[in-house]
């Protein structure tokens, strides 16, 4: 379970780079940036498949399907949807208690029990996320707002519930992902030629900038949480996820477009005592009491 877990993990770190990637990648619209960075996502897939010897495995049950084309481009469709219609740094963080309903609704899970101390250490998470998202500083949430903030929730609910939910299918192999990506890739095309005004990288850099972003955070990283989220401790990635918008304001500060302050300090112990504490039973091995 550890490894898994790591595995998992994995795609948190991937995920850092994202918003670096995405800056480097020019003035491409967000669907038509999701279009291109799944459909590289969905070749990492097939180069996987190719790579690994074919298993037998059983007919993948419809409802999978319903979960996996829904989770991936749900989620990217109402987040784009609510950094339209609400401020980012309050659609953000609203966005962001997706790991603290994996935590929480890990407990609906069979064979899963929920201690106070994933609790207490996913919300330390957010405390942390908070202090990131809004620099230290306040939110300021406007009624004028509220379907953006509504977008921002649902998408929230949108990929705990898809992490939730694979666990439930355990049995279905990670290979999968590689045709949400492809479903996903078609569907943000398809809101693309509807929504938005085609515009391409405009040099080498944006174009590798995102080659980079479909091998990585919206490449690889979702089959490594498939992985993770099937076979490691969901409740330790959940609360661990919180890790995502630190260590992406740190690669930000190391290719010189953030400065490192205090509250990024604060944020940074905040998240590593949360992930800490989730995870105390598997760092310690200390068992807690039979209730």
């Amino acid at each position: 379970m550890a490894r898994a877990t790591l595995i998992g993990f994995s795609a948190v770190i991937m995920w850092a780079l994202l918003a670096l990637l995405t800056a480097a990648s020019g003035s491409v619209p967000p669907f038509q940036l999701s279009a291109i960075t799944f459909a590289i996502g969905t070749a990492v897939g097939l180069v996987m498949r190719a790579m690994t010897p074919a298993a037998k495995h059983d007919p993948i049950p419809p409802v999978v399907w319903v979960i996996g084309i829904a989770g991936l481009f749900g989620y990217h469709y109402f987040y784009y949807t609510a950094l339209r219609n609400a401020p980012a740094v309050e659609a953000s963080l609203i966005a962001y208690l997706w790991p603290l309903l994996i935590v929480v609704g890990s407990a609906l899970l069979p064979g899963e029990k929920l201690r106070w101390f994933h609790v207490a250490g996913a919300a330390l998470g957010l405390a942390g996320a908070f202090l990131i998202v809004t620099r230290g500083g306040t939110l300021s949430f406007d009624p004028q707002y509220s379907f953006g903030y509504m977008m921002a929730a649902v998408c929230a609910v949108t990929w705990s519930s898809y992490s939730l939910l694979s666990r439930r299918f355990p049995s279905v192999p990670t290979s999968v992902v590689t045709w949400f990506c492809a479903a996903t890739a078609i569907l943000s095309l398809i809101c693309h030629l509807l929504l938005e005004e085609t515009v391409w990288p405009q040099d080498t850099g944006q174009w590798l900038a995102v080659v980079g972003l479909g091998l990585m955070p919206v490449g690889a990283a979702f089959y490594a949480w498939d992985h993770g989220v099937k076979r490691g401790n969901i409740q330790v990635l959940g609360a661990a996820s919180y890790a995502a918008p630190l260590l992406s304001t740190l690669v930000l500060i190391v290719a010189g477009a953030a400065e490192p302050s205090f509250y990024i300090l604060a944020a940074c112990v905040l998240i590593t005592a949360g992930a800490v504490l989730a995870a105390k039973t598997m760092l310690f091995g200390r068992k807690e009491p039979a209730e």
